[in-house]
C-alpha cells in the first residue's frame, strides 16, 4: 500500500495557494531526489552529482572543459574538480590538457564510463517512470505546460518580491 507523502504545514495554509503549490512541488521534488539518491547509492555505489557529471559528458563526444562542465552543472569549479578526480580514479572519465590552453583541462567519458552511464541512465529512467506511473500521459503533459508558465513567472519576477 502506498504511503502518503507528508508536506510541510499540511492543511495549515488555507487561502495561501501560492505557498501551498510551492510546498507541494518541494515535497515532490525532495521525495524523488531522496529516492534516486538512495537507489544510486544502493545499486551503483555512486551519487547523483557523479551521475550528473557523466550525463553532461555523455552528451559531448569530444568532452568538455572543466569550466564548461561546472557551468552546465551550476556548481563551483572546486566541486567539479573533486567529482572529476573520483570518476577518473574509477576509470569512468579521462582528462587531457586543452590544446589551445595548457592551463585548462578537457574531460571525456571512457568506454567503461559510457557503459556505466548507460546502465545508470536506464535505472534512473525506470525509477522516474515508476514514481510517476499513477499520473496519466495527458496529466503529465498538462503539468509540464503549467510548469513552463510557472518557470516564466519566476524568471520575470521583479524586485518587488524581495525580502525587505
Amino acid at each position: 500500500m502506498a504511503r502518503p507523502i507528508r508536506e510541510k504545514h499540511d492543511g495549515a495554509l488555507t487561502g495561501r495557494m501560492d505557498v501551498r503549490v510551492w510546498l507541494r512541488m518541494l515535497s515532490c521534488t525532495t521525495t524523488i531526489e531522496k529516492r534516486l539518491r538512495r537507489r544510486f547509492s544502493e545499486r551503483f555505489g555512486t551519487t547523483l552529482p557523479r551521475f550528473d557529471v557523466l550525463a553532461a559528458l555523455e552528451r559531448e563526444a569530444d568532452g568538455l572543459s572543466m569550466g564548461e562542465l561546472s557551468k552546465r552543472l551550476l556548481v563551483s569549479n572546486g566541486n567539479v574538480t573533486a567529482l572529476v578526480r573520483q570518476l577518473e580514479k574509477a576509470g569512468y572519465i579521462t582528462s587531457r590538457p586543452a590544446p589551445d590552453d595548457r592551463r585548462s583541462w578537457i574531460v571525456s567519458l571512457t568506454e567503461t564510463g559510457r557503459a556505466h552511464f548507460t546502465e545508470m541512465a536506464a535505472a534512473h529512467h525506470a525509477s522516474i517512470k515508476s514514481m510517476l506511473a499513477g499520473v496519466s500521459r495527458e496529466e503529465l503533459a498538462a503539468l509540464y505546460r503549467l510548469l513552463a508558465v510557472m518557470k516564466a513567472s519566476i524568471g520575470a519576477e521583479h524586485a518587488n518580491g524581495e525580502f525587505e
